[in-house]
């Protein structure tokens, strides 16, 4: 039997944030493997995946020119599976990217640091693909967005580091300034802090940048609840859930303030949903018992 790992599995067995995940998906980088009653599941080369970016990441390859040669092998090669695994560096400190294809090396727009066994191997056997060109100012603004919201995630996951995290979030929305995802790790930065004020101010941008935004309704919806405007956290989490109906966490969230507002009903039915997305979560036996 194939083992199925949720999103919230995924973050937690590679030690990476689930917004961090979320990005990587709504750009297509990283796509589940399949859906279990309508619910994304992922698999074990899912993990090898994320693995396998996060190694590159650490290693100094911007997530661009990550994307950008999956991009291109998806294109040229789509009988390539798995593009990000079967992609190659030519050689140490070499910026050539090669993959597998027909018996050749072919060589891609992009730089990823996986396997040296063949760094050997005669010039003459390498192709190369001519790569896309994209206009230069956009290219330049949305690499640098890119790296420094990378280089953000890194950081923010470390008190000691918050300061040099806002300063790349901060330099991320600078080159980009509609990055609602840049936006909405800062704020979490900020909240962690203490500091509300600028952390609800980088939530609300985001949503203006991305209404449906998950994390920022969420967000939003938290610090409405800590100054007791139920009623405005309530809508926020309605956003969040239509957003992505089949997130645990918020439906736990919700189900706790619809019984602080004694709307029993309601309180159950997300209970309920939340038993039938992880029936074995840490909310688990809570949810059983309130809706025994």
């Amino acid at each position: 039997m194939v083992t199925a790992y949720t999103l919230g599995d995924v973050a937690r067995i590679c030690k990476v944030s689930q917004s961090r995940l979320r990005y990587w998906e709504r750009t297509a980088l990283l796509e589940a493997s399949g859906h279990i009653d309508t619910k994304p599941v992922y698999a074990f080369r899912d993990l090898v995946v994320v693995k396998s970016i996060l190694d590159l990441l650490d290693r100094g390859v911007p997530l661009r020119r990550i994307r950008r040669s999956v991009e291109d092998v998806r294109e040229r090669m789509p009988d390539v599976d798995q593009p990000l695994g079967a992609l190659r560096m030519w050689a140490e400190g070499s910026p050539r990217v090669v993959v597998r294809h027909d018996g050749k090396w072919v060589e891609t727009d992009g730089q990823l640091l996986l396997d040296f066994a063949f760094a050997d191997a005669a010039e003459g056997e390498i192709q190369a693909i001519e790569p896309r060109v994209a206009p230069a100012w956009d290219e330049h603004a949305l690499r640098t967005a890119e790296e420094q919201f990378e280089r953000g995630c890194v950081l923010d996951s470390d008190r000691s580091t918050y300061a040099e995290a806002i300063e790349a979030y901060e330099r991320a929305i600078e080159a980009a300034p509609d990055f609602a995802d840049a936006y909405c790790n800062l704020g979490s930065v900020y909240f962690n802090q203490g500091r509300r004020s600028p952390a609800r101010a980088c939530f609300e941008r985001a949503c203006e940048i991305d209404p449906n935004h998950l994390e920022a309704n969420l967000n939003l919806a938290t610090l409405e609840e800590e100054i007791g405007r139920d009623g405005v956290a309530l809508r926020y989490y309605r956003v969040a859930i239509a957003a992505d109906p089949l997130h645990a966490d918020a439906q736990v969230s919700i189900a706790l303030l619809y019984e602080k507002l004694g709307v029993n009903s309601k309180a159950n039915e997300h209970w309920r949903r939340y038993l039938q997305l992880d029936p074995a979560g840490l909310w688990a036996e809570i949810a059983r018992k309130r809706v025994s």
